[in-house]
């Protein structure tokens, strides 16, 4: 399905913007909540949110909930998704200012993987229990399966499988 011109009109704006490019090429790497894109692109949520909307609107990204967390992914494959790749592979690898917000994400990566640590540490005594609040195991398994679909995937998160006790 080709898009209109109206509509490749309509994805170039949204993307023709700094801060909005910087964006997708950041959730082109991960996929992101508002207060952490603020803090990457130092800027305010208010700020971040509307560049966030006039994306969405134009389709270029999506937005999922997840607990009490909003998060932003760019849309999957198709004609937009096309224009995205393409318009961020013109961004040479050196640019100083991707390079600057890429590390910047990294450490929000860095605080994620510290707030799980400190959650599982907090609450290792009674992850059974916790655990037992929720389906059960294999369909657990079988949801997982059916939402990822048969890869490849670039990125593989271990969703707390060690055995109890540890």
């Amino acid at each position: 399905m080709a898009m209109s011109s109206d509509q490749a009109v309509e994805v170039l704006r949204a993307a023709g913007e700094p801060t909005r490019l910087r964006i997708l090429a950041l959730l082109a790497r991960e996929e992101l909540a508002v207060l952490e894109l603020g803090r990457i692109l130092g800027q305010s949520q208010p700020r971040v949110s509307r560049h966030l909307r006039l994306l969405a609107e134009a389709g270029l990204v999506e937005r999922f909930p997840d607990g009490a967390w909003v998060f932003y992914r760019l849309v999957g494959p198709g004609d937009v998704r096309a224009v995205i790749d393409r318009v961020l592979a013109l961004i040479p690898g050196n640019d100083a200012t991707r390079l600057a917000d890429f590390e910047r994400l990294e450490g929000v990566g860095a605080e994620r993987a510290g707030q799980a640590a400190a959650y599982f540490a907090d609450n290792a005594h009674r992850w059974d229990e916790i655990r037992s609040l929720y389906g059960s195991e294999a369909a657990v398994e079988a949801a997982i399966l059916e939402v990822a679909g048969d890869g490849p995937f670039r990125r593989l998160v271990d969703l707390g499988s060690a055995p109890a006790g540890c």
